[in-house]
């Protein structure tokens, strides 16, 4: 069970980006997350008059590894841990510091 997951709000906790919030809009491998509005790069493209695109310079947002991201824990407003909570057959994610189930 990955413990982010789409549509999670994280924190970024080191890097460039440290300390700015958003949301998990896609996932790209085990280990890389992409996040919106965090790891902004320009790119340039060229135009390609086949595909109908004009050339120029555009934000891209590129994967930030999920060591660097920690999940944002709305009651205290701070950065928090994500522990397992496993009931019989099915397994839950919670805070590890209040315990509380993250709802997803």
């Amino acid at each position: 069970m990955n413990k982010l997951r789409k549509g999670d709000q994280v924190i970024v906790l080191t890097g460039r980006d440290k300390g700015k919030r958003g949301a998990i809009a896609q996932r790209v491998d085990a280990d890389h997350v992409i996040v919106e509005g965090v790891n902004v790069v320009k790119k340039h493209v060229k135009p390609n008059p086949l595909k109908g695109t004009t050339g120029g310079v555009i934000d891209k947002t590129m994967p930030i590894h999920q060591s660097n991201v920690a999940i944002y824990n709305a009651a205290t407003g701070k950065a928090d841990r994500v522990g397992i909570k496993i009931d019989g057959d099915k397994k839950t994610r919670v805070f590890k510091s209040s315990g509380a189930e993250i709802k997803a």
